[in-house]
């Protein structure tokens, strides 16, 4: 930043800083440092003259150098470059990192001496072939999973990232329990080793979409490089802790298996705070479902802060026991049904009963033993999926109130989506596209007349 400010004083012709009204100048020059435009701090100032020279420094050298250090650990930008809940998730998903580390010195100790380490009559090609095994049902495991679920990772990150690590609590367990089975000890050590590679598939998978839903300013590379150094600093910590408590414990079980659940326990905990804390404001079938089930009820859009206490964070098959979740209407819907699991019967009954009210959408809704299924068109973009899967909510909510479900939902739509739909908007909600399963069976159908027949 410069400053030029006049001088009253005369000046010979040969000074360098005169104005064209033959006043000397004074110069000021500041220097700014900071990550970004809104985070600046003056560090240098120099005022000069034609008979002054003056240089003051701001700041302490410490702030300056804290400031450098932390650079290495914080995106660029920080806070603003981030959303509001990733520094609540960092220090909890720390946390848990940390006591990963240190059961897995206890874990790992414990395998090693299954395999024979420090034994005479253990023999190299024998532990070698033990490894070797642990490591290939793993490799198969991480493929068989992304197999099943590797598409359904981006539309539940949440669930995902928890279970990812429940089951990799699960591995280390196995990893922990594997000598006091000597004769099963390779079947154990191969259960675990599937277990972590579940771990490592999901865990990986979930972190990119958090690390998109960190990313304020398209940052996302240096949000992912910047988790790598803490990471890297919550290992040594770790590492160095695991050792002295693996020092401590060696030779009394009862204290190696007290620290392992006592650290489990954290772990878990640590975990689910971690994931409480997230808000993520993409739209998939659960989050969807309790907007809509809350505009309808009182006309106003949750924010995803609020969504984000309601929604479940763990598998289904342990929440079907709540109220709140037998309640959420997107069990109800099934997004992208074949036409060929239909029998000629319910499409005399079903599509030609109700085609006539989807002439102008690019999707389908059927309703069987209160399901609501949704075909979707061929050449439906996201927004439409989208809305199909908004309309079958609708559908999905009147099926024991009338008759007239097709006319009744499809008259709230012309009526409240565009509203429901700005209101999205305007509280920051993602409304591109449904975050849900690949939909794979898609249908086309065109309307015609039926020509009368002629005697």
């Amino acid at each position: 930043m410069i400053q030029t400010e006049p001088n009253m004083e005369s000046v010979s012709p040969s000074s360098p800083i005169v104005s064209s009204s033959n006043k000397t100048l004074l110069l000021t020059l500041e220097e700014w440092n900071g990550s970004s435009p809104t985070k600046l701090s003056k560090t240098f100032t120099i005022k000069a003259s034609s008979s002054s020279f003056s240089i003051q420094r701001s700041g302490a050298r410490f702030t300056h150098v804290w400031r450098r250090f932390l650079q290495a650990f914080v995106p660029e930008g920080f806070p603003t470059s981030v959303t509001p809940d990733y520094v609540p998730f960092q220090i909890w998903d720390l946390l848990q990192g940390l006591s990963t580390y240190i059961r897995t010195m206890l874990s790992t100790q414990a395998l090693l001496s299954a395999i024979g380490v420090g034994e005479k009559s253990a023999t190299v090609i024998g532990a070698t072939f033990q490894w070797f095994l642990r490591d290939l049902t793993g490799m198969l495991g991480g493929i068989l999973f992304t197999f099943y679920q590797g598409s359904n990772l981006d539309s539940n990150a949440k669930m995902w990232r928890l279970v990812a690590d429940l089951m990799n609590d699960l591995g280390m367990l196995m990893d922990l329990i594997s000598p006091l089975f000597p004769s099963a000890f390779v079947f154990i050590v191969c259960l675990g080793s599937i277990s972590r590679s579940f771990t490592g598939v999901a865990s990986g998978a979930t972190r990119a979409a958090l690390t998109q839903h960190f990313a304020l300013q398209d940052n996302a590379a240096d949000i992912s490089a910047k988790e790598g150094s803490q990471e890297t600093v919550a290992t040594m910590i770790g590492m160095a802790l695991g050792m002295l408590v693996a020092r401590i414990t060696i030779g009394h079980p009862l204290a190696i298996w007290f620290s392992f659940l006592s650290l489990t326990l954290f772990h878990m905990y640590a975990n689910y705070r971690a994931v409480r804390c997230l808000a993520l404001n993409s739209l998939n079938p659960e989050r969807s479902s309790i907007l809509l089930q809350h505009f309808m009820e009182t006309g106003q859009v949750l924010s995803p802060k609020q969504v984000s206490s309601l929604e479940h964070v763990l598998p289904i098959q342990f929440t079907s026991w709540s109220s709140k979740k037998a309640n959420s209407l997107d069990t109800k819907v099934r997004l992208g049904t074949r036409i060929s699991t239909f029998d000629e019967m319910e499409i005399k009954e079903h599509l030609l009963s109700v085609a006539s009210y989807y002439t102008k959408a690019k999707y389908l809704l059927v309703e069987k033993k209160g399901i609501v299924n949704v075909i979707v068109h061929k050449d439906s973009s996201g927004t439409d999926v989208l809305k199909s899967f908004i309309h079958a909510i609708v559908l999905a909510s009147n099926v024991h109130k009338g008759k007239s479900l097709h006319s009744d939902s499809q008259m709230w739509m012309e009526n409240q989506y565009e509203v429901f739909f700005q209101k999205l908007k305007s509280l920051g909600w993602k409304t591109e596209r449904l975050l849900s399963s690949p939909i794979i069976w898609r249908a086309n159908w065109i309307h015609e007349p039926l020509a009368e027949k002629i005697d």
